[in-house]
């Protein structure tokens, strides 16, 4: 039995990656240096996973910012706006690289980044590939080799891991009429095919293909995509021995075809489809084969100790079936989604000896796949690791630190009123654009201002103890008020207080709620060098008292204009953070909400007149199987509704969605029922809008101007331009004015430059508007 791991977190386990992907872009290192750093950061990942146990150890799983990117650069798919930075010099490759991740703005050199989206129902970030028609492919970049060259000099025979040439058409984007993405398969294998050559050619034995659509809807064509595939490949490649690994969900319709491929092995997630085991096992046509299957027992997702008793009960019963010699364990997926190592957590007054004993991280759940790999057909029953194991599970169980019984009671009283806002909306808009008195095409922001080194400081210091709480407050206070002034210079309309207080949107809700733990590494990369810290839902969640009133209602006592509320929703809660898995999510989310809900009601009472609830992760908490929506969207527009119902109807409420296809759930998104939704729509150049425009979306609507996640100042031209796109299919009344996202990660200079232009454009829209009405 094969004990292997699918990927690793790239990061470093000190966000090594993050910090010389920045300075490298600040220019304060070259590219040998950065390219040292990740180096350093792929060595050690091989040598932690070795010394686990593990088997089969990946390589070319690292990336400098996203591996769907990567894969495009493997295989060419480069866009023609980016041709321009192809000299053929291979030291540019780098250039070309980030310039498609973040854009790019240099003298005369102005090209926009690549659109980016969720992986899947993941709160990782990738870059879309976009494909035009007869798109032709051919190797550019040549990574995957050098990675896994780079091992071998360290005496180890990695499993190189490839992006499956179906799942990456399936991620991409027409940009062309006239054709499917998944026609391009025929030019596109012959790349793929080069690179399995060249692999097989330096020693490889064993290849991973990821291929997640697998658990995906997918209609007949796609399905044959996926046979001609890897036929092709199989044929044109015979001996290298092939994994393919589909996960994040169970096969079901898509059994047949993935059983049928003509590969070594297949890998399941049994953590997120655990019946799909048992539909394998009962496939005669795989059972008689020679394919190995590879068990994803070990939650490759969340942070919660595995169970040996029931994943060792798993693997034996794919064992009485299938012999112990074809099967392989791993993780459910990659652990890029993990924290890197829970050894890490020093501080037991930050993360208490009894919850940290319940917790596993990417390094613990190597340890893990070794163990039960080793444990399987031994009388593990006595064995001590396995009553280790047990102990911590029960303990977590019985624990009195998880359960509230005035929490659960509270949930148990919700009606339907309780989801209801007391007039529907076109009651509500008439109140208040009368309260509110705003402009045509109000101008705002999404919340968050620059978080400069200063800032973080501040807190570090106040954590430290070395700097007084009464001083630190202080020098917020002074921040907030600087930001309010300088936005009221600018000319926006509805302000926000910077929100120079909080660390994380949801870490410092979490902070604040009870039934919520934090760690202090506990880092996974969110995309590029954005790293976030999920906090742990290990317990009932309650608010113990409010969390964000004082701040706001400073801020709205210091301006005349209207200054913004501003919250992160029940379900961006839930999926950004590690989620307790002994009871449904549903129920966890409706507890959230009801803190949120007393949050709002607060704000309320303290005369904050506009209040942002933000949700931009409830279309990634989508099944990914449309069969399975339904009970989904139902409790996560209540949640929302539940958050946000217990105001009046001149209180204004805002939500914020970003970086989802919304056209699947665009009834969802109206059932909410906010009174405005800001999205991000800039990178897709409108193209999101569409669904609003079909759908009839009533309520008030802000697509975003500016992509925030680049470091370019658009034009005022271009927001214009963008502008007069939302006018075609938005009521004039119903458009606000903003940029894509919060600006907490960006620079002072970028963000002043950019939305100074924001505002000339609407003003030259208000004024272009009123001249033709």
């Amino acid at each position: 039995m094969l004990s292997h791991n699918l990927g690793y977190p790239r990061v470093g386990s000190h966000r090594e990656l993050k910090k010389a992907d920045e300075q490298f872009w600040a220019g304060t290192i070259g590219k040998d240096a950065l390219q040292k750093v990740a180096r350093q950061i792929r060595h050690q990942n091989w040598e932690t996973q070795r010394e686990a146990g593990i088997e089969l150890i990946p390589s070319n799983d690292f990336s400098l910012y996203d591996h769907v990117l990567d894969t495009s650069l493997m295989v060419g798919a480069i866009p023609e706006r980016y041709h321009q930075l192809l000299d053929g010099k291979s030291n540019k490759e780098l250039d070309l690289y980030f310039a498609m991740a973040r854009g790019i703005q240099v003298g005369n050199l102005d090209i926009k980044a690549m659109e980016m989206t969720k992986w899947f129902d993941t709160n990782y970030h990738y870059l879309v590939p976009e494909f035009v028609k007869n798109q032709k492919f051919s190797r550019y970049s040549d990574k995957v080799l050098l990675e896994f060259e780079d091992a071998l000099q360290k005496g180890i025979l990695t499993k190189p891991v490839l992006l499956g040439p179906v799942t990456y058409l399936l991620l991409g984007k027409e940009k062309d009429e006239g054709f499917v993405k998944t026609d391009l398969i025929d030019n596109l294998l012959p790349v793929y095919i080069s690179v399995l050559k060249e692999l097989a050619s330096r020693g490889a034995d064993w290849v991973q293909l990821d291929e997640p659509g697998l658990v995906l809807d997918l209609n007949d064509n796609e399905r044959l995509a996926f046979q001609s595939a890897y036929q092709q490949i199989r044929e044109a490649v015979p001996k290298i021995r092939i994994l393919v690994t589909a996960y994040f969900g169970a096969l079901e319709d898509n059994l047949a075809v993935a059983t049928s491929l003509p590969v070594d092995a297949l890998h399941i997630d049994i953590t997120r489809g655990p019946e799909g085991l048992a539909a394998i096992l009962e496939d005669r046509a795989f059972v008689e084969s020679t394919k190995k299957l590879s068990l994803g027992v070990v939650d490759g997702r969340n942070i919660w100790k595995n169970d040996y008793k029931k994943s060792l009960e798993t693997i034996e019963k794919a064992a009485n079936i299938l012999g112990t010699d074809r099967l392989m364990i791993a993780p459910s997926c990659s652990l890029l989604h993990s924290p890197h190592d829970l050894d890490l957590e020093k501080d037991e007054a930050v993360l208490t000896p009894e919850i940290k004993n319940w917790m596993a991280f990417a390094k613990q759940k190597l340890g893990e796949v070794a163990a039960l790999s080793k444990l399987t057909g031994t009388d593990w029953c006595s064995d001590e690791a396995y009553l280790a194991n047990q102990e911590a599970i029960a303990s977590r169980h019985v624990s009195t630190l998880i359960h509230k019984p005035t929490v659960k009671e509270r949930a148990a009283r919700i009606t339907e009123k309780d989801f209801e806002r007391l007039n529907a909306f076109p009651f509500r808009q008439k109140i208040q654009l009368e309260k509110l008195k705003l402009p045509l095409f109000p101008s705002t922001t999404i919340g968050s201002f620059p978080q400069t080194d200063d800032i973080r400081q501040l807190r570090a210091r106040l954590k430290k103890g070395t700097l007084t709480l009464e001083d630190y407050e202080k020098r917020i206070r002074e921040e907030i008020i600087s930001s309010l002034r300088w936005q009221e210079d600018l000319g926006i309309d509805v302000l926000v207080h910077g929100e120079f207080e909080r660390n994380d949107m949801v870490e410092y809700f979490g902070e604040k709620l009870s039934g919520f733990v934090f760690t202090q590494n506990g880092w996974v990369q969110s995309y590029g060098s954005r790293c976030v810290k999920p906090p742990v839902i290990y317990g009932d969640v309650e608010r113990p008292e409010p969390m964000t009133v004082k701040w706001s209602a400073f801020a709205q006592a210091n301006s005349e204009k209207l200054v913004k509320g501003m919250l992160t929703g029940p379900v961006t809660i839930l999926q950004w953070s590690f989620v307790r898995d002994d009871q449904p999510r549903k129920d966890t989310t409706f507890q959230i909400a009801l803190a949120i809900r007393d949050e709002v009601i607060d704000l309320e009472k303290a005369g904050i007149k506009v209040i942002q609830i933000d949700e931009p992760a409830i279309r990634e908490g989508l099944p990914l199987r449309k069969r399975a929506w339904g009970n989904y969207v139902k409790w996560a527009v209540d949640a929302f509704r539940l958050s946000a119902a217990g105001v009046a109807d001149r209180t204004q409420i805002h939500t914020h969605m970003c970086y989802s296809e919304f056209n699947d759930i665009i009834d969802s998104i109206a059932a909410m029922d906010a009174d405005v939704i800001t999205i991000e729509t800039s990178r897709s150049q409108m193209e999101l809008l569409d669904a609003f425009a079909r759908f009839n979306y009533p309520n008030e609507i802000g697509p975003g101007v500016y992509d925030i996640h680049s470091p370019r100042v658009p034009t005022v031209d271009e927001m214009i331009l963008l502008l007069e796109k939302a006018l075609k299919v938005i009521p004039a009344r119903n458009l606000w004015v903003n940029p894509d996202c919060g600006l907490k990660t960006r620079k002072w200079p970028e963000t002043e430059a950019a939305l100074r232009n924001m505002i000339s454009a609407a003003n030259l829209l208000r004024e272009s508007v009123e001249v033709t009405s």
